[in-house]
């Protein structure tokens, strides 16, 4: 890898991998189970992304006392029929082995649990690509405490690369913050799941609509690592 290439942490669900109906049918079969109301697919959809008790909670207003049970039948759900119904987006898998032929370091940065965002990643055969797989704790239950932020993920993701600065890619408000918080850019990917807008306030340095795209930004802020280098070095020779 060379000096100025930037190493790429990737959000998982709605960035590199499409959920099609396997997080919401998931959500919505778990609720049903529990006669629970099953909201509306705008507020699923919502869902995809953050972290999932903090969704049940306060979109879906499932009771605190029921949070664990629904997300151990979601999880049922998802492990049986949800990760056989995800798909790459177009020009992910490509894109990824591009990096890899490159020598581009990228990781994985995601509030499903690791373990489950490692089957996932394996089901698409694109594990191998990445040095970093990082996730929240596979104990989700609101007891357990031990569910990590986007912001830590990150961190986690940024400190196994071994590399300042890094960008980070996602398709949710959670992604740009966790990466700000980092000190990291993040491009924003408009194929997930944020409403109109939603990136760019959440301050997305850009918003790219296809993998060519996104290779291309990347590729840019290599250009500007390498010209801010140039500049340190030049005055240091001074």
């Amino acid at each position: 890898m060379t000096q100025t290439t930037v190493p790429v942490i990737f959000d998982l669900d709605g960035t590199l991998v499409d959920p099609a109906g396997g997080i919401t049918g998931g959500i919505s079969a778990a609720l049903r189970e529990l006669n629970l109301p099953v909201p509306g697919q705008a507020v699923l959809n919502s869902m995809v992304g953050p972290k999932l008790s903090d969704s049940l909670l306060h979109l879906a207003n499932v009771p605190e006392t029921l949070v664990n049970e629904t997300i151990e039948r979601y999880r049922r759900h998802y492990k049986e029929t949800g990760i056989g119904q995800c798909k790459l987006y177009p020009g992910i898998f490509e894109l990824l082995e591009y990096f890899a032929e490159s020598g581009r370091a990228v990781a994985v940065a995601t509030q499903k649990p690791q373990s489950i965002a490692r089957l996932v990643l394996e089901h698409h055969k694109i594990a191998d690509f990445f040095v970093s797989i990082r996730g929240a704790a596979d104990n989700e239950s609101l007891e357990a405490n031990t569910a990590s932020g986007k912001v830590e993920i990150v961190g986690a993701a940024l400190a196994d690369l071994h590399s300042q600065p890094a960008v980070m890619v996602g398709d949710r408000h959670q992604d740009v913050a966790g990466a700000m918080a980092n000190g990291l850019d993040c491009i924003g990917v408009a194929w997930g799941f944020a409403p109109d807008g939603e990136l760019e306030e959440a301050g997305a340095v850009a918003v790219v609509q296809t993998a060519a795209e996104l290779r291309i930004k990347i590729e840019e802020l290599d250009a500007v690592r390498a010209a801010a280098l140039s500049e340190v070095q030049n005055d240091g020779s001074l």
